[in-house]
């Protein structure tokens, strides 16, 4: 009986569980998305290792993302026309190569600095198929209904493994090398890609039916649809200055625990983890409060406290206080972007949902190349702390911009619940 009212607790929380493909999706995820970060702390760490340098750091990591820039549009009209499901299995099979091709290299002694930059940039061109399929594909399998608690639990499986990952690359790498992060990540796709061949999807009629349309046409729709929207053109346009100022802990965090903090793999694994468990927590309480609707005000609240946390961050000169303040970090980092991905997805017409959604790749992961090598430049010139101050200075005057703008907007609007806050 005990375990009824547990589990009847649970649904009421995160009714996304009610559903059992969601289910199934979300827990094959938990186990990949754990490698995925355990890979991507070695690949950092392996990077540092081989360059001792923050701007050629900074360089892999705008390489990993400089497909989303060039690509992004394309893949979201590509995406629309197919079932996400097939686009999931072939993007997960790719992810699944590259790791233990990566992990043959180092194991052989073969790798070398251009391999990462070439493996980087393959890497981001099927995550900028993967990321905006695998947000579609959530709608499948929960219903709009579930939709908002949906993307919140799995963003909060995505910190979770945020904060598992990095401390097992930590330790991993400390006693035996960033080779078994790759092949760990590796094998991680094994049983995600079993769920994703077997696991029924509920098709709710969203895929593009006019299949003669060019896909140049149906970017321009995208396009257009989007500037029509205006709570999706403010979200997408704070997306992108925050991405590219004020997240760009890839960089940051392992210089300041490599050179400002002068810690080693496991040191800088506890950092990395430290921020995802404040990610997770930003992710749960983003779910717990999906039940109620939307939450606009938590975009704000997580973008301010990005401005915040990343002045408070930089102030601090032990590695303690560092670890404690990006746990505060972490949780405004994912109440951000998981708010505002759930308010752009509630808000899209479905038939857009592709395109919106590679849109919205676009502006977060494209301005991470543009993040990465801003915050490499600077941490090379002045280190972590100082560049930390300077991100979080510039989101403030930014989102107290951003408030002032919504004032305005609010003014001129005819209807009390417009959603902008």
């Amino acid at each position: 009986m005990a375990g009824l009212k547990e589990h009847s607790y649970i649904y009421r929380a995160f009714p996304a569980l009610t559903h059992s493909p969601f289910r199934w999706f979300w827990g094959g995820q938990i186990i990949s998305l754990i490698g995925t970060w355990t890979q991507n702390i070695g690949q950092v760490w392996l990077v540092l290792q081989l360059t001792n340098s923050p701007f050629l750091l900074g360089w892999v990591s705008a390489m990993q993302f400089l497909p989303t820039m060039l690509f992004s549009l394309q893949a979201g009209a590509w995406i629309d026309r197919l079932p996400k499901r097939n686009v999931l299995i072939v993007t997960q099979s790719i992810f699944m190569i590259l790791a233990f091709a990566l992990a043959f290299l180092v194991g052989t002694g073969a790798i070398q600095y251009w391999m990462l930059i070439i493996m980087a940039f393959t890497l981001g061109i099927a995550n900028t198929v993967d990321i905006p399929a695998r947000q579609s594909f959530i709608i499948e399998l929960v219903g709009r209904e579930h939709l908002a608690n949906g993307i919140a639990l799995n963003s909060a499986i995505f910190n979770g493994a945020r904060l598992i990952g990095p401390a097992i690359a930590g330790i991993i790498m400390g006693f035996w090398g960033p080779m078994w992060c790759f092949l760990i990540n590796g094998f991680s796709f094994i049983g995600v890609l079993g769920i994703l061949i077997f696991v029924k999807a509920i098709p709710h009629g969203e895929r593009i039916k006019a299949r003669h349309k060019s896909l140049r046409k149906d970017i321009l729709d995208g396009l257009r649809y989007i500037g029509k929207t205006p709570r999706i053109l403010l979200v997408m346009m704070m997306m992108g200055f925050l991405s590219a100022i004020a997240m760009n802990f890839n960089v940051l965090v392992p210089v300041l625990a490599k050179i400002d903090l002068q810690e080693e793999a496991l040191g800088y694994g506890l950092l990395m983890s430290s921020l995802g468990f404040g990610a997770l927590i930003g992710a749960l309480t983003v779910a717990i409060r999906s039940a109620e609707g939307p939450q606009p005000r938590m975009l704000l609240i997580g973008a301010f406290g990005l401005g915040i946390f990343n002045v408070v961050v930089g102030l601090q000169n032990t590695y303690f206080t560092s670890a404690l303040f990006l746990v505060f970090l972490g949780w405004s980092m994912i109440v951000f972007s998981a708010s505002a991905n759930s308010l752009i997805q509630i808000t899209v017409d479905g038939h857009y949902r592709g395109r919106v959604m590679s849109a919205y790749n676009l502006v977060f992961g494209g301005m991470i190349p543009v993040g990465s090598l801003y915050a490499g430049t600077l941490s090379d010139f002045w280190g972590a702390k100082v560049t930390f101050v300077i991100s979080g200075i510039l989101t403030l005057i930014f989102m107290v911009g951003i408030v002032f703008v919504l004032r305005h907007l609010r003014k001129g609007e005819h209807h009390e619940n417009s959603g902008y806050v």
